[in-house]
């Protein structure tokens, strides 16, 4: 006999029930003498309260409504009880009773609790959900009422046999079991899928649910590179490809490949592929994802360069989204100007040897009808580094005629 019972009001309810009799009542079982079975709920002493007895199969009326299905000359005392209401929640107790033999089991009892609404069924996997892999999914449901057994239909997302059978748990209860077969694909991973249970209760049904959301291993799907800016990009600028899959479980490497010729060289690993783009960097690339279960691989991506390489060198990275630069080997890098005070050093101008020189001022002069001549004169400034003046043609003195 189980622990515990779980019925629905309206519904019946079926007490799976053997007896056997101790060597020490001093009493031989005889299948051939009619045995009586009885039920005593809250207590097994009853003497002191005779309302307890909710059933006896020698009587042909009872309190509870109900019989015995078991064989009892078989020490089978299984019982069904109808038409169970909230009332009936509490605990019982079995009796026999062969003329002249009687005896209660006052160790062993059952909780029966009557509920309004069923419990959900469970849905269980049987093994690992791999991708392209049959399994099979199973819902079982309670019978507390095996004539009138709960059905099962499942929601998949996808095609499935199923096969429904009622069996027969330790407890010796009974319930219904439904098994789903199916192939997963990874289309199919985080989906929900729902077992249904409908219980008929008289003339109306009550029903309960169990929702599941499907865990599917697959090796990476959907892999794709991409390339910022997508424009083609000036030797020295910088390039950021980044690669991106679906998979379950998550990819544990980023693979990044350069097509040059037929052949595929690996160039960097990572998630993110970031270069300053040099005049050979040009070309096709793609990138691979692999977990546990296997690799995919992505579409390719053309990098395009284009101009002369900029003045400054720089240095590939594999990893991370920001190029890093160095400078020009052999150039200094250029430091903040500092305010120096500077001295100033006075010669002698000589224009005895004066030669004309035509200039943009001069030119300008002779449009205007003035005619002027001028000396170049170069300053060269002291200090170890003087700005160059730029966009001049010189420093001229002008003579007056």
């Amino acid at each position: 006999m189980p622990d515990r019972l779980d019925v629905l009001t309206g519904s019946c309810i079926q007490i799976p029930c053997s007896f056997d009799i101790l060597d020490k009542n001093k009493y031989t079982f005889n299948s051939t003498i009619p045995t009586f079975g009885v039920w005593i709920k809250e207590s097994p002493d009853f003497g002191l309260h005779p309302d307890n007895v909710i059933f006896n199969s020698s009587e042909t009326v009872n309190r509870f409504q109900g019989k015995i299905t078991g064989n009892m000359s078989q020490k089978n005392c299984t019982t069904v009880f109808f038409n169970v209401t909230t009332s009936y929640t509490n605990k019982y107790f079995f009796r026999i009773e062969i003329q002249p033999f009687r005896a209660t089991d006052t160790e062993k009892s059952v909780d029966i609790v009557v509920w309004d609404l069923p419990s959900s069924p469970i849905i269980t996997v049987s093994g690992e959900m791999k991708e392209g892999t049959p399994v099979s999914l199973n819902c079982s449901a309670v019978a507390p009422c095996p004539e009138h057994p709960p059905e099962l239909t499942w929601t998949l997302p996808t095609q499935f046999k199923t096969e429904n059978q009622l069996q027969e748990n330790p407890d010796q209860t009974k319930s219904v079991l439904s098994t789903v077969t199916f192939t997963p694909s990874y289309l199919h991973h985080e989906k929900n899928i729902t077992c249904t249970a409908v219980y008929p209760v008289g003339a109306s049904n009550k029903t309960a649910e169990h929702n599941m959301m499907l865990n599917v291993s697959f090796s990476p799907k959907d892999t794709s590179a991409s390339i910022s800016p997508a424009d083609p990009e000036s030797v020295g600028s910088c390039v950021n490809l980044t690669c991106s899959s679906t998979a379950n479980p998550p990819v544990t490497n980023f693979t990044w490949f350069q097509i040059s010729g037929d052949k595929p060289i690996q160039v960097a690993t990572g998630l993110h592929y970031s270069l300053n783009v040099t005049a050979v960097d040009g070309g096709l690339y793609f990138c691979e994802a692999r977990n546990s279960h296997g690799c995919g691989k992505s579409n390719d991506v053309q990098l395009a360069s284009k101009g002369p390489e900029e003045h400054n060198n720089s240095m590939n990275s594999p990893v991370g989204t920001v190029c890093a630069n160095q400078a020009t080997a052999g150039e200094e890098p250029e430091e903040p100007a500092e305010d120096q005070s500077e001295e100033i050093h006075y010669g002698d101008l000589d224009f005895s040897n004066l030669r004309p020189k035509e200039t943009p001022a001069a030119a300008q002069d002779r449009v205007h009808g003035q005619e002027s001549e001028y000396a170049e004169v170069n300053v060269t400034g002291r200090g170890d580094k003087e700005p160059p003046l730029n966009n001049l043609y010189g420093l001229y003195a002008q003579l007056p005629e």
